[in-house]
């Protein structure tokens, strides 16, 4: 028997707030990105409020194919002590929004088309998901570009910047979701195309 604390709108913003505490003042300067962070984080607070499914599947938290095990014509997962309680779609975003791995938008379609077909949510619940998906892919890759920066800046660690430019494309697939109106003004306004394309920094 063991117990796993929940992820909650609170731990959604302790991780994003990765790009707004590295990302954002590392590419914009200090007084500059101030400006922007309040607005785009208030976006981001009403958009973790639409989250629909709260804290009720076990969530692995690094679910990608690096810790996905081949054994026996059978598959384990590794790297376990992160789990939590939260929202079935979190892996599912790890998985199909990889940033270190490529992947074609009709691959990603086909997979989470797979999710919906196989999983135990009620069918009057499966449209729901989509936004759910959508919301902590942005959540969790904005995140990434902070964590990313972060290894850059602090660490020396400037072998991760070359992800940054296909972490971004991946926020731009999801945010074509109309829900994020607002976020998309607000990110462009942040940081432009051109910023977000680049791979070297000082």
């Amino acid at each position: 028997y063991f117990n796993l604390n929940s992820h909650n709108r609170k731990n959604l913003h302790k991780e994003s707030n990765l790009f707004f505490d590295w990302y954002l003042p590392g590419v914009l300067g200090k007084k500059k990105s101030l400006k922007h962070k309040k607005m785009i984080k208030s976006e981001l607070n009403k958009l973790y409020k639409k989250i629909f499914f709260k804290n009720q599947f076990i969530v692995h938290r690094d679910f990608h194919v690096s810790n996905i095990m081949p054994n026996n014509k059978k598959l384990g997962v590794i790297d376990t002590q992160d789990a939590i309680l939260g929202n079935p779609m979190y892996d599912l975003v790890s998985l199909v929004d990889d940033v270190r791995i490529r992947v074609p938008n009709h691959i990603k379609n086909k997979t989470f088309q797979y999710y919906l077909k196989n999983c135990s949510i009620k069918k009057k619940q499966i449209s729901l998901l989509k936004n759910d998906f959508d919301i902590l892919s942005v959540q969790r890759n904005l995140k990434i570009i902070g964590i990313f920066y972060r290894l850059f800046k602090r660490d020396n660690k400037s072998e991760y910047l070359k992800y940054l430019p296909y972490t971004w494309s991946l926020v731009e697939l999801r945010m074509k979701n109309k829900i994020f109106n607002n976020l998309r003004v607000l990110l462009k306004k942040a940081v432009s195309k051109k910023l977000r394309k680049r791979k070297n920094f000082k």
